[in-house]
């Protein structure tokens, strides 16, 4: 009888444990805060990836706080990875366009030329706001080129952070014997500090 009732105590001990776990795995789950993430993508039958775990590459999916990585891949295309980061519940739209990089993405464009016209126009809507963004940092960009009496000034993507397409490089190419006594005087003349520039001299 004693065996008896102390297998019922451990019984039940085991029972209690599983209901606490079970309620505080519910509790847990619905105050585990969450965004929905609207994806739209281009192609549309690409495969795309949400920290490496396969997503329909169009409509939503809910994601934790927290950056994560969107991956979109397809033959004949370039692929894409973009970095999101989510905060507490507000809701996300991201756009995965690809851009051909061989026949068969060309080939994927003429036969679904609205799809095509529309990634052409995101991909001119994306130049201008990286240009735009460029212009803030580099308040130079607005005079280049400009031609001193022994320099040129022009830019060009950053030698110094190539895989960053919102920096660049200043170029001066020197074909005096002045030529970057005059640039460095033209640079702080406009009241640009040369030290925040990544400044190239190159000479005819």
């Amino acid at each position: 009888m004693e065996e008896d009732g102390r297998r019922t105590l451990v019984m039940g001990a085991v029972a209690l444990l599983v209901i606490v776990i079970v309620i505080g795995g519910v509790l847990v789950w619905r105050h585990d805060p969450k965004a929905e993430l609207t994806v739209k993508s281009i192609p549309n039958d690409l495969t795309l990836t949400l920290d490496g775990a396969p997503i329909a590459a169009n409509g939503q999916v809910d994601v934790r706080p927290g950056t994560h990585t969107l991956t979109g891949e397809r033959k004949g295309f370039q692929s894409y990875t973009q970095t999101i980061t989510v905060r507490g519940k507000d809701p996300l739209e991201v756009k995965v366009y690809l851009y051909a990089n061989g026949p068969i993405g060309r080939e994927w464009g003429k036969n679904n030329p609205e799809q095509e016209l529309e990634a052409e126009a995101e991909a001119g809507r994306r130049y201008d706001e990286i240009q735009d963004r460029l212009e803030a940092k580099y308040p130079i960009l607005a005079q280049l080129p400009y031609i001193g009496p022994d320099f040129k000034a022009t830019y060009e993507k950053s030698k110094s952070d190539p895989t960053n397409p919102e920096a660049i490089s200043v170029k001066i190419l020197v074909f005096g014997p002045s030529g970057k006594k005059e640039a460095l005087e033209w640079i702080t003349g406009n009241g640009w500090d040369p030290a925040s520039l990544d400044l190239i001299y190159t000479t005819s």
